[in-house]
């Protein structure tokens, strides 16, 4: 490949420009109205206007998108996380145009963003499922369901993703509150109004398994990630390797996370999501089809660039390692750094005066942002993922304190404080947490 376009904004943007720079690649990126003095369109090779700022009159333009591509003469099309990374029509359409589309088969990201048709696909594979249902069309159905398997239950959109169309309802009345509402945001915001309903584990954690395969038939895992510390089912702050769980425990969920990518022949990079509960045991939540915000946490315990490794499989070579020769070193943390009060979890857009951070070993920020950047209103707030590595996880945790008591950002609040507290919490440095870990701290302050 000679010249990628990608097909996103930002952070993810700015650091898949850089690796296709290391490997000798040109770049083509696309920019809103919003978005033309960003980093990231002033580092690709060429950049190109596709709209006003709202997503669906810019970003999600697949037309203008496709017509770029093609006028640039592009090899490949990355599509970053989130917009159109787990969109199985663009992805066909890209490759229908002799383009190399950098993720999975359009017919793989088709079955696996379908949640009930990939709990099904799951349970025929042999991977264990959190107990729910198969779809529910009616609020009779799914309060009967409720009931069999006991509350509190999550009512789920099918298509959803990123914490949206998620529910917790504790009761049969706050099922019945929730059920309409629920149908008509999963409509509007993935076309399907279809939900179902799933046993809700309490004190679970939420940890997923990088996995990558190529087109060789060689599928490998990449170890785990613990992405428990979540705001409205939105994780904040991811670690690996888990604080909390067994190695046997670890390798029978590898054995299970590559058991599911052989079961849909998986290709490019991907991660298989388990819910564990207290005992460890552990279940298929779901599967993301494209790259996660979180993996410059693997690239630091494992030194593989995972953008690098795409691009490789997306245009034919084999994994450039067996799973015997892919080894982990130390402990690494990544915080989600969001332009956001760090106590009502608001966004807080608006220009950034001052953003300075101290570079040391172990310290890596993957910004999308800079000093003089604008936080606009338009897209999600994150500015920045700071990602510390360490020996151990004790030294990680002490090293990112130092990291977040140095770092400046003015002119915007930041959730920077919500950081500090959390490497404070006796519970984090135990590694005694859960997905319910943020509804503890109540104005950014443990209770």
């Amino acid at each position: 490949m000679q010249k990628i376009l990608i097909a996103n904004r930002g952070e993810i943007a700015l650091r898949i420009i850089n690796t296709c720079h290391e490997m000798g690649i040109e770049t083509v990126a696309i920019y809103s109205d919003a978005d033309k003095d960003m980093p990231f369109v002033k580092q690709a090779t060429y950049a190109f206007r596709v709209g006003e700022p709202p997503v669906n009159k810019s970003y999600l333009k697949t037309d203008v998108i496709l017509e770029i591509a093609k006028n640039e003469g592009v090899d490949g099309i990355h599509p970053g996380y989130g917009f159109l990374s787990e969109n199985a029509n663009f992805a066909r359409e890209v490759i229908r145009e002799g383009i190399a589309f950098i993720g999975p088969n359009p017919d793989t990201i088709e079955l696996m963003g379908d949640k009930i048709v990939s709990r099904r696909t799951m349970i025929e594979a042999d991977v264990p499922v959190v107990p729910g249902s198969e779809g529910t069309s009616t609020l009779e159905d799914a309060c009967s369901l409720a009931a069999s398997m006991g509350y509190p239950v999550m009512l789920k959109a099918s298509g959803g993703g990123g914490g949206i169309g998620m529910v917790c309802c504790e009761n049969e009345q706050a099922l019945t509150k929730s059920f309409s509402s629920t149908k008509a945001r999963a409509k509007a915001y993935f076309g399907t109004e279809e939900v179902f309903v799933e046993k809700y584990i309490k004190n679970a954690r939420h940890v997923e398994i990088q996995v990558f395969g190529d087109h060789h038939g060689n599928i490998v895992h990449l170890f785990e990630r613990d992405c428990s510390i979540q705001r409205r089912h939105q994780k904040v702050v991811e670690e690996s390797p888990s604080p909390f769980l067994s190695e046997n425990t670890k390798q029978k969920m590898y054995e299970t996370a590559l058991k599911a990518a052989s079961a849909v022949t998986y290709k490019n990079a991907g991660t298989i999501e388990f819910i564990v509960d207290e005992q460890e045991n552990f279940y298929f939540l779901e599967m993301n089809t494209r790259l996660q915000v979180e993996h410059p946490v693997t690239e630091q315990i494992t030194g593989l660039d995972l953008v690098k490794w795409q691009i490789l499989v997306a245009r034919g070579e084999k994994l450039p390692l067996l799973q015997a020769e892919i080894q982990r070193s130390g402990h690494a943390i990544e915080f989600r750094l969001y332009a956001e009060d760090p106590k009502s979890f608001l966004p807080s857009p608006g220009k950034i005066e001052i953003f300075e951070w101290n570079s040391f070993q172990g310290v890596r920020v993957d910004p999308g942002y800079k000093s003089d950047s604008t936080v606009t209103p338009f897209y999600d707030p994150m500015i920045a993922k700071c990602i510390i590595h360490a020996d151990t996880r004790a030294n990680a945790i002490e090293k990112a304190d130092k990291f977040f008591n140095e770092l400046k950002v003015e002119g915007i609040k930041t959730n920077a404080p919500l950081f500090k507290e959390i490497l404070e919490d006796h519970d984090f440095r135990k590694g005694n947490y859960s997905t319910g870990f943020l509804t503890q701290i109540k104005g950014g302050i443990k209770k």
